[in-house]
């Protein structure tokens, strides 16, 4: 019955669908199952009784070093996540190569193989766990393209008002936090509801995307874009006087008006009348009021002919 049970073990460690390995407290190996020997390209014979980092000199020498100590040490078993480290040994896996996963991703676990109270060695397994990986990242990359689509607008692709008040509210927070500089622009489309009645709301949205694209053209990487509603967008620009805002401001008219926009064989004629607003000490209270400065300066532009920028006085 014994030699059977033995008989049973061996099979089991071989034939199992994970990887098994024994450590002595040299980092020697005692025990190599098939799976390992199929996946590294190394039989038991090649690697037994020699250090695992002489067959494979590729391994985290440091990490697993402390690894397996601390098992000695401690007796207690000791995980890695494919989510900490994707993976001990670069093995192939089976799974399609459009998955983004170069090596079979792997969960490895030591545990101490202990005699009369003392960690004799400590046997490592590896899980591959490059299936579940795949399937974590195509849902990480589902709800980042979620939350993308939740925050742009659906029309001109960019930054819709829900998040740019957001962004608004975390700037004019970190203004009043730490001082410094902050500005923004609202601006609009003159005559846009000429635009829609005479040539048709497709017309319409064609211009609204082409002004779109313009305006970001000339925007930095730091400053947020967003279409405040209808033909009203606005501009955040963060770190930056009124000077230099109103400059901004010039620019946005003119890369809007410059030139026609060619639309289904028309050439539509297109001017934006811009407001700038900047948050200014012990004056301006809030985010809101600073959009509200905006809009006044907006409105003061459209009152004065259009087709030009004006600040808050």
């Amino acid at each position: 019955m014994d030699e059977l049970r033995h008989v049973l073990s061996e099979l089991v460690i071989e034939r199992v669908g994970f990887g098994i390995f024994v450590l002595d407290r040299d980092l020697n190996v005692l025990m190599w199952n098939r799976f390992m020997a199929d996946h590294s390209g190394k039989s038991a014979e090649q690697v037994t009784g020699k250090s695992i980092f002489a067959s494979f000199p590729e391994l985290p020498r440091v990490w697993f070093t402390r690894k397996v100590e601390s098992v000695f040490q401690l007796g207690s078993f000791t995980f890695s996540s494919w989510e900490q480290r994707p993976y001990l040994f670069k093995f192939d896996h089976d799974r399609p190569i459009t998955g983004g996963v170069d090596f079979m991703q792997q969960d490895c676990t030591f545990m101490p193989l202990t005699h009369e109270r003392e960690v004799r060695a400590v046997c490592v397994t590896i899980s591959d766990a490059t299936h579940a990986s795949m399937m974590q990242r195509a849902r990480d990359e589902a709800v980042a393209k979620l939350q993308e689509f939740a925050d742009r607008d659906g029309l001109t692709g960019i930054a819709n008002r829900r998040y740019f008040e957001l962004r608004l509210r975390d700037e004019f927070s970190r203004w009043q936090r730490y001082g410094g500089e902050l500005s923004m622009l609202l601006f609009d489309l003159d005559h846009f509801k000429r635009i829609n009645d005479d040539l048709g709301h497709l017309v319409g949205d064609t211009v609204l995307r082409v002004m779109a694209e313009r305006v970001a053209k000339s925007v930095r990487v730091q400053d947020v874009f967003g279409r405040f509603g209808g033909e009203e967008f606005a501009l955040l620009l963060p770190c930056t006087n009124f000077e230099d805002a109103m400059i901004v401001a010039e620019k946005v008219r003119r890369a809007v008006g410059e030139t026609p926009i060619d639309v289904q064989g028309a050439r539509v004629p297109v001017t934006t009348s811009v407001g700038a607003a900047r948050a200014r000490t012990g004056v301006t209270s809030s985010y809101e009021a600073l959009i509200n400065e905006a809009d006044a300066a907006l409105y003061t532009a459209k009152r004065e002919g259009r087709n030009r920028a004006v600040g808050f006085a």
